[in-house]
């Protein structure tokens, strides 16, 4: 079997654009990719056609490995977030094809099934103001829905550290999610990078108080120092990884005891060949998996079939039963949090499980959508021309 071509379609909403890659065999099979990029979405759609044409075209979808190692080391510099984004496109959709060729889901070429479902978590779902009591109605709401967690960034645009009143505002937000939701609801605090060393241990001391499942990327990806401090003041498990796009990346936060919780992005780290190298490595850590997923659902086909497979794998995220719920609708039988049981149920169809729905992607085009972190009301992943200035 030889891959002869690929298409890239990117689809937008107020927020994010996801790039969706479709490649085409020989043999008639086709398979899909998906990423979400954090911005740069025309630099990555200019990847991809570079290196699809370099070294996907006539290769073998079976051929993962020296598909990686032509990107990742004959490129001659390590690719990055552009390259590693690039990279998984075209690695989840030839193990699309590898499954469907074979006639099996793709979690069962992993290895086999650790688990028959994976727990969820909500995110996109606090798309309002500010406002404690409003927040812990929207809480309440994914409660209903059946998740048994749910995680939430209450810090507004705060950047290095937080001000006596959005301190004040911050913690009122967590007290008023976990009044909602009870104490067995899980709530993980997003931080994402925002802080000092010294604001980011100040936070983990305010947010004690809910006892939250898991405290996410404190200080900024690099700054160890910082995170040592906060390390060193709390109890509560520290995820990040988000922002790491390379192996190599995770040695110091492994060797140091810096991190519970490794939530690397399937879609920016290589695809489904890349976060399933880390499995071996973070478990001889004793550290847990939770893939980063801000995808739509073709990416989040892709972290689930790893979440199977992974005996270390804790939970997995998922915003399209919040955000831009039609995104669902992109594919045939998109992957779905149970209502009951708060999780994903093992796919049972060859590939990913999933063919594309070019009608509804036709009718949503690009909208340069972005992520505006440091911009008054980001959280309300509205159209980002209305609260960036």
């Amino acid at each position: 079997m030889k891959i002869t071509g690929f298409r890239t379609i990117v689809v937008g909403a107020p927020w994010r654009e996801l790039t969706i890659v479709q490649l085409e065999t020989d043999e008639g099979i086709t398979g899909l990719g998906e990423v979400r990029m954090v911005n740069k979405t025309d630099t990555l759609v200019a990847a991809i056609n570079e290196l699809g044409e370099r070294y996907v075209i006539g290769k073998d979808p079976f051929e993962l490995s020296r598909l990686a190692w032509d990107i990742q080391v004959a490129e001659y510099g390590l690719p990055g977030e552009v390259g590693q984004s690039a990279l998984a496109a075209f690695d989840i959709a030839c193990w699309d094809i590898m499954g469907k060729s074979l006639g099996q889901p793709v979690w069962r070429l992993l290895g086999g099934a650790f688990r028959d479902e994976v727990p969820a978590y909500a995110n996109g779902w606090y798309q309002g103001d500010r406002d404690p009591e409003l927040i812990g109605q929207m809480a309440n709401k994914v409660v209903a829905r059946g998740y048994k967690a749910l995680k939430i960034d209450p810090f507004g645009a705060s950047a290095s550290s937080l001000s006596p009143a959005e301190q004040r505002t911050s913690q009122e937000i967590l007290r008023s999610v976990r009044a909602a939701v009870g104490e067995d609801v899980e709530i993980f605090v997003e931080m994402h990078g925002r802080f000092t060393g010294a604001a980011a241990a100040m936070v983990a001391a305010d947010a004690s108080e809910i006892r939250p499942g898991w405290l996410e990327e404190p200080t900024l990806p690099l700054d160890i120092g910082g995170l040592r401090q906060v390390r060193a003041a709390t109890n509560f498990p520290i995820a990040l990884g988000e922002r790491i796009h390379h192996a190599a990346e995770l040695r110091p936060f492994l060797e140091e005891n810096l991190v519970d919780i490794v939530q690397v992005d399937v879609t920016h780290h290589g695809g489904i060949t890349g976060f399933m190298r880390l499995v071996g490595w973070t478990d001889a850590y004793n550290v847990q998996l939770a893939p980063h997923n801000v995808c739509g659902p073709v990416g989040t086909a892709a972290a689930l079939h790893c979440c199977i497979a992974a005996p270390n794998a804790k939970v997995l995220e998922h915003f399209n039963d919040f955000a831009d719920l039609w995104v669902n609708d992109l594919v045939s039988d998109a992957p779905r949090v149970d209502e009951k049981t708060g999780a994903f149920a093992k796919p049972e169809k060859p590939g990913l499980g999933i063919e594309l729905n070019e009608s509804v992607a036709k009718e949503h085009p690009r909208t340069g959508g972005r992520l505006a972190l440091y911009s008054v009301g980001w959280e309300k992943r509205q159209d980002v021309k209305k609260y960036v200035k």
